[in-house]
């Protein structure tokens, strides 16, 4: 079966070949994003520029500084690497002081992502923990 792109990490599949492969635009475009996402600038090589960093802002007070901050990297490098897809809308909280039940500490963040892939007008969620 073919398939848009290789799905990340790469493992063995024999029903698509020798790797796992993303069969969707929408799946390959998610992928994407949290790569770029998760890249810490300087990272990859031959683009210094490549990616949010957002760990980066791990360790900084709870403020709502941060939200903006992350949105503002998110939005960024989304519209330079990823022109297809519009950022609707970013969310970050702390799992300590957040509704979550199973909350692990103050140097843990959780960040959500909410988008629309341009070209096939469709939307979608990246929900990410940072830790």
């Amino acid at each position: 079966m073919s398939g848009v792109s290789p799905k990340l990490p790469l493992h063995v599949n024999d029903i698509d070949g020798h790797y796992a492969l993303n069969k969707t635009f929408k799946e390959a475009t998610k992928q994407n994003l949290k790569n770029l996402v998760l890249t810490v600038p300087g990272e990859r090589i031959m683009n210094p520029n490549f990616g949010a960093g957002i760990y980066e802002v791990l360790f900084e007070q709870d403020s709502p500084w941060i939200v903006a901050e992350l949105a503002s990297r998110i939005e960024e490098q989304v519209a330079i690497y990823l022109p297809h897809v519009e950022i609707l809308d970013v969310q970050a909280n702390t799992l300590s002081t957040s509704n979550n039940p199973t909350a692990i500490g103050p140097n843990t963040m959780s960040v959500s992502i909410k988008y629309r892939i341009t070209v096939i007008n469709d939307s979608d969620q990246l929900d990410i923990t940072l830790e």
